[in-house]
């Protein structure tokens, strides 16, 4: 049965003040009714008046603009122009995201503005050396993660790495991993999943992106004190691109050209005081690995390990090898 158009005409008009107008750019009420009139629904004046007071008093926040002529428009949304600027560019930057996939984010993120922001809005964003994803597993690996750990069960899942020629190398023999999920972590453009072994009684930290054919189990996750008291940004600030290992408490000797790096990477709060000129003392647990070598190798001579000393000869021991390695 056809709809009596007129009785549309509060929706067509609600519809049209959130897509095509904002604080910017609104509408007059001469082009209210010539767009209305083009959906096949006459008004009068009186009754648009009417329509906006009624979709204020529904919540819409519909601005009346004293300009030559008086304007229509809604300003305030949900997200407010910057932060849709901002979800554009994480999406955009995203490296665990497909092209497509981050296209179709993007264009749902753009449903949110205006007519005029969406232009502003469809720009790419420059990602030094971003290299996105081929296929969209990912995407419904970490939907697949969060049911397991919303609902308290096992995980299992095959695991792999690249061999020298770029071929997926199965690790643990080819068998399947049965661990606990304990969090999801998005650290570097990638996500990652710690667990917790029973069997090795220990944390454990996997890509999702080389976890392949999860399954969530019916069998109940593991459930102990340091599961329970499991804290994420502890691990965030001592690790290193995710690689766990072991946690030292460390004494770096800062040179300031380096502070600012340093202090990116473990907060302002760092437990830090004055030494020699231009340089401080900077005290942090450090998770050691291959990872923490090479985040102290890139500035060189302005960040070197003091205390413990063996922390210090193992750092040295990893750089004469990379220099043997070019001999």
């Amino acid at each position: 049965m056809a709809v009596n158009r007129q009785k549309l005409k509060l929706l067509y008009l609600m519809r049209m003040l959130e897509e095509e107008t904002d604080s910017e750019q609104g509408l007059t009420m001469a082009q209210i009714l010539e767009k209305l009139e083009e959906q096949g629904i006459s008004a009068e004046r009186k009754s648009i008046y009417r329509d906006i007071e009624a979709l204020r008093e529904f919540g819409v926040d519909v601005r009346t603009y004293q300009r030559a002529p008086v304007e229509y428009a809604v300003e305030h949304r949900d997200f407010a122009f910057p932060e849709l600027l901002l979800l554009v560019d994480a999406v955009q930057s995203s490296r665990f995201l497909t092209q497509r996939k981050s296209d179709a984010l993007v264009e749902g993120v753009k449903r949110l503005a205006s007519k005029r922001q969406r232009a502003l809005l469809d720009k790419r964003v420059h990602v030094e050396g971003r290299i996105k994803m081929q296929n969209e597993s990912v995407f419904y690996s970490v939907d697949r993660i969060q049911e397991a750990i919303a609902r308290k069960r096992m995980i299992s899942f095959l695991y792999f790495k690249y061999d020298a020629a770029k071929r997926k190398k199965p690790q643990h023999d080819g068998g399947r991993y049965l661990e606990t999920p304990v969090q999801l972590v998005y650290s570097d453009g990638y996500y990652y999943l710690v667990t917790f072994n029973e069997k090795h009684d220990d944390f454990a930290t996997y890509r999702v992106d080389r976890m392949d054919r999860i399954m969530v189990m019916n069998e109940p996750a593991l459930r102990n004190e340091r599961i329970a008291t499991f804290d994420t940004r502890e691990l965030e600030s001592r690790a290193f691109g995710m690689y766990r290992g072991e946690p030292v408490s460390a004494t770096l000797l800062v040179n300031e050209a380096a502070m600012g790096a340093v202090i990116d990477r473990f907060g302002k709060e760092v437990d830090s005081v004055p030494a020699d000129a231009g340089e401080a003392r900077v005290h942090a647990v450090v998770m050691k690995s291959p990872a923490f070598f090479g985040w102290l190798a890139q500035f060189g001579s302005r960040v070197r390990v003091e205390k413990p000393t063996w922390l210090a000869h193992e750092y040295r021991d990893y750089l004469a090898d990379i220099v043997t390695a070019y001999e």
